[in-house]
Parts: C-alpha cells; structure tokens; sequence
C-alpha cells in the first residue's frame, strides 16, 4: 500500500508542475513602437505599461521600441498603448490627445510628425 501512495504522490507533484509550468508559458511577448525622448519618457511610458497589466516592460529611447511580456488573460496590448496614449505619448496604433501630449515635460515634447507612426 505505501508504494501505492508514493506513485500518487509523485503523480500529483508531476501533475501540479506541469500545471505550473504551462500557466507560465500564457505569457505573451510582443513589441510596440511608442514616440518618446529622454529618461523621464522612458519611466513614464514603463510604468504605464505595467500599470494597464503589463509584467514586463522596456523601452529603448534609440529604437522607439517598447517590448512587452503580458498575460492576455488579464490585459492586451491595446489596453497597454491606449494607457500609454493617455500618458501623452503616440504609438504606433494609439495617438495621445494635444492635451496629454502638452502635459508632458518640456524634454519630452517629441515630433509628433515622425515617419515610423504611419497609422495615426
């Protein structure tokens, strides 16, 4: 009988790891451009995007490029660049309102005409 219920402990160990594991893999990585200049740009526009739902979240002044790790089952990158919108920076999908955009710091004010947001 104990080698019984050590195979079904083990079994159910088994059973929750590979539960663990493939919650993990819903995660989903992607990258969006967002219009930015200087560091302040940079906290603003991760912290934003971690607080639409974002787990992960790095934006690189040089690129323009923001890439992000989130679970689609609580949040999107639509819900992400629209929060980041909101803030006052343009993405590629999402243009910020003139009153957003004039919120931000003067450092931050970018050409709003940059060819790479093709979309707005």
């Amino acid at each position: 009988m104990k080698l019984n219920l050590r195979k079904l402990t083990t079994l159910a160990i088994a059973l929750f790891t590979i539960t663990a594991v493939q919650a993990q893999t819903t995660e989903i990585s992607d990258s969006v451009l967002v219009n930015g200049n200087c560091g302040m740009c940079k906290s603003a526009i991760e912290k934003s995007a971690k607080e639409a739902g974002a787990t992960y979240a790095l934006w690189d002044k040089k690129t323009k490029v923001l890439n992000l790790k989130f679970d689609p089952a609580t949040t999107s990158q639509e819900k992400i660049e629209k929060r980041i919108a909101a803030r006052g920076y343009d993405t590629v999908n999402f243009k910020a309102t003139d009153e957003a955009y004039e919120k931000l710091e003067e450092c931050c004010h970018y050409d709003r005409k940059n060819p790479i947001f093709t979309k707005q």
